[in-house]
């Protein structure tokens, strides 16, 4: 995954506060205005604990909940520095739990884990309930959205709309897939999710451009996609749950090939953080911990990240904070543009939960 969406906020000088925060307006709650507010207030209680100054709380308070447009289960990321918004970006889902912090920098970690698996995709579904002929009356009706999985919930992507009779569905079916390629060229689809009518949509798939048709998959039934979601949605749930997205595949199976014969990897928050002061990192591979105890001590720049405060000062560096491990890590990887692999440990545990790809192999640990 590449952390270019967070480059504006690291760009900014801190202190942060950083806010996550359930916005959720569904019908299972009675005033959920009242209840965000209410959350916010625990927050804003946390957030002066810490040490945050006023400026930077009202800048919070100025832009929590102001997603009222965004229906269903969702949340808010907030960050702000000496009094002005930094960064907000709309969770797919309600955090795990509210929080909030007030530090050197900003608390990423879990805004990324909630951009992946970013699988870009075009879902697409075709509306008719008539004959099974071309001579039938009634329209062929399509609908189709290109996106990023699973931030299309929240965001929904470019829509396209067709009404088609059905006695021209033939010929337009054509047209209509080579429209859907130049939208999916746009965001490099790796799948297309087809789905509706089973006699209409088959032959729109088979109308489709060649690259698009072995990315196809059909799924029963749509269920009705509520207005600002994602077209599709809970069938993209159900299909996209586990799942890696290809380009992330990739970099896996790369560390593991190079794992194996002992290349241009290694394991382990020490290594990672040699490799990242170096600024040797294709890819980190991380096992989710949100609970992880582990700290590291940061300068003023990306690449000044290490175990122990006197190694940092040592280089020269004067100004040095502790700092939660994730957080220095996302600060590290966003500076030197190194990607970020979210792996279940499921798949794949790694020794104290961190991996490297190497950029290049290190020439002095080969014998």
């Amino acid at each position: 995954m590449r952390l270019s969406f967070l480059e504006p906020l690291y760009k900014q000088p801190g202190p942060f506060a950083s806010v996550y925060l359930d916005t959720s307006r569904d019908a299972a709650i009675d005033d959920p205005d009242a209840a965000i507010e209410l959350r916010w207030r625990h927050l804003r209680d946390a957030l002066m604990s810490e040490g945050a100054d006023r400026d930077s709380i009202t800048a919070v308070a100025g832009t929590v909940g102001s997603d009222g447009d965004v229906p269903g289960t969702h949340g808010q990321a907030v960050f702000t520095a000496h009094g002005r918004l930094a960064l907000l970006d709309e969770l797919p889902a309600p955090p795990s739990q509210d929080t909030a912090h007030f530090g050197t920098l900003p608390d990423t970690m879990p805004l990324i884990i909630q951009h992946a698996p970013g699988i870009p995709y075009l879902a697409v579904h075709v509306h008719y309930g008539g004959r099974h002929s071309t001579d039938a009356g009634g329209t062929v009706r399509i609908e189709a959205e290109a996106g990023t999985w699973p931030l299309t919930k929240v965001t929904p992507g470019h829509r396209l709309g067709e009404e088609i009779p059905v006695g021209d569905w033939t010929r337009a079916a054509g047209e209509i897939g080579r429209e859907l390629e130049g939208h999916a060229r746009r965001i490099d689809v790796e799948t297309v999710v087809v789905a509706g009518d089973v006699w209409a949509r088959g032959i729109l798939v088979r109308r489709l451009p060649a690259s698009l048709r072995g990315q196809v998959t059909t799924v029963k039934g749509a269920g009705e996609s509520e207005p600002g979601r994602a077209l599709l949605e809970q069938r993209l749930d159900g299909l996209f749950r586990g799942r890696m997205a290809a380009h992330d595949r990739a970099l896996l199976d790369a560390f593991l090939a190079e794992r194996a014969r002992g290349g241009a990897s290694a394991e382990g928050l020490a290594a990672a953080v040699s490799a990242l002061q170096r600024g040797r990192v294709k890819a980190l591979f991380l096992n989710d911990h949100p609970e992880s105890p582990f700290r590291l001590w940061v300068g003023p720049e990306p690449g000044q990240i290490a175990l122990a405060e006197q190694e940092l000062r040592s280089y020269g560096t004067r100004e040095v904070r502790e700092e939660r491990a994730d957080a220095a890590l996302a600060r590290a990887l966003v500076g030197t543009r190194a990607e970020l692999v979210v792996v279940p440990e499921r798949e794949l545990w790694l020794c104290e939960g961190v991996g490297v790809l190497m950029r290049y192999a290190d020439p002095t640990s080969r014998e």
